[in-house]
């Protein structure tokens, strides 16, 4: 029962550094990599490469989602299907909804936070990158985070990379090998560098 508890209380405070370290990095202003928060950063993301690696040598469909409910932490609904190899920088600061495909080659950077709600659908090869650094040489050794939140049904084609701070709308369509850097409407086609609306998609029913 007392060991049970002291997990408990040390998930707890696990818990509460990583908000903590997530206030940090959501700050406008960049968070130097010498910063205390990285020493925990770094070590989550030790343990990370370890699981990432162990999951891309499985070749098992639900293998590859047990681990990545581990890489995350967080519980993935069964419906949920990661076709590897997929690699992540850290991992804990994503979360995925129900019926979510995520085919091969994917690459998650997730330290300013990735949302996939439920029934998206990501091509091979999809980059989603949620840090940045300043243009300023001076301040490059810093890091800006933004979050990405890709909402529920939006499809996003092969190769495409969704940069820092971009919100997919729900049922929108990102075309292959499109770099999106700004927010995308719901029920809306965009592609090309940079992505650009070419459609809106119409309502079938």
């Amino acid at each position: 029962m007392e060991l049970q508890m002291a997990e408990n209380q040390n998930k707890l405070k696990a818990q509460e550094k990583l908000v903590e370290i997530r206030q940090e990095l959501y700050s406008d202003t960049p968070t130097p990599l010498s910063h205390p928060a990285f020493k925990i950063i770094n070590s989550i993301v030790q343990e990370s490469l370890v699981l990432v690696a162990q999951m891309n040598a499985s070749g098992k469909i639900e293998v590859a989602r047990d681990f990545l409910s581990k890489i995350t932490g967080q519980e993935l609904h069964e419906s949920v299907t990661l076709f590897p190899p997929f690699t992540t920088n850290f991992g804990r600061f994503t979360s995925i909804g129900k019926d979510v495909f995520i085919n091969h080659g994917c690459s998650f950077l997730d330290l300013g936070g990735i949302t996939i709600e439920d029934q998206v659908l990501i091509g091979p090869h999809v980059k989603l990158v949620t840090e940045n650094h300043p243009l300023d040489p001076k301040l490059r050794r810093g890091m800006l985070a933004k979050p990405i939140l890709i909402k529920k049904n939006a499809w996003i084609g092969a190769g495409a990379i969704v940069l820092p701070g971009v919100t997919i709308g729900e049922n929108s369509v990102i075309a292959a090998g499109a770099v999106v850097s700004k927010d995308v409407p719901d029920n809306t086609v965009v592609g090309g560098i940079p992505a650009k609306i070419l459609k809106t998609i119409e309502d079938s029913r």
